[in-house]
């Protein structure tokens, strides 16, 4: 049965003929979801670390010292 899976995958990946031109607009698309999708786990991770809010701190502890 997996010999069938993956031959029909083969032959399926190999044809002749096959219309590629909205190929890389689907590569570009999926590119950007996989960003946006390590963006929002940083966002998260940092939102929820308090790693913002210290820096945020900082910046604004250091901007009223030169002051």
């Amino acid at each position: 049965m997996m010999h069938l899976m993956l031959g029909f995958l083969l032959k399926m990946t190999q044809r002749s003929g096959v219309d590629e031109r909205g190929q890389s607009t689907v590569e570009y698309a999926l590119v950007i979801v996989g960003a946006a999708a390590v963006a929002s786990l940083l966002i998260a991770w940092a939102m929820g670390s308090g790693a913002i809010s210290n820096l945020f701190s900082s910046v604004i502890d250091g901007v009223l010292s030169k002051v």
